[in-house]
């Protein structure tokens, strides 16, 4: 199963939903700002990205100034954060087999398929 967090007014998201289905791959489509990840699920694809939750954070949204946060604020503290505010997660994010990537560039999400 491969599955999309996805943002359809994102240009980069439309790609990389497109490539997928270019390479014949029919994703689970998760429009994530409507229905927001649990911290749980935040921190799978942190630890599937091996990733740290600063790199999965639009830290020029808004959101991310009115929060006070900063790439100091404490790991709980931006994914508590993320999950509140899914407006704060870099998208889009492919999941496939226990791993995952950031659709930027596009291309980059074959690497796990």
């Amino acid at each position: 199963m491969t599955t999309i967090w996805h943002n359809p007014r994102c240009s980069k998201s439309r790609a990389t939903l497109a490539l997928l289905e270019e390479n014949g791959v029919t994703p689970e489509v998760r429009r994530y700002l409507d229905d927001a990840p649990s911290e749980a699920e935040i921190r799978a694809v942190l630890d599937a990205l091996n990733a740290a939750p600063i790199e999965l954070m639009r830290r020029g949204e808004q959101a991310f100034k009115t929060l006070g946060l900063s790439k100091d604020s404490d790991d709980a503290t931006l994914i508590a954060a993320m999950g509140t505010h899914p407006i704060l997660i870099e998208r889009p994010i492919v999941i496939h087999k226990g791993r995952a990537r950031i659709g930027r560039p596009p291309e980059s999400v074959l690497e796990i398929l």
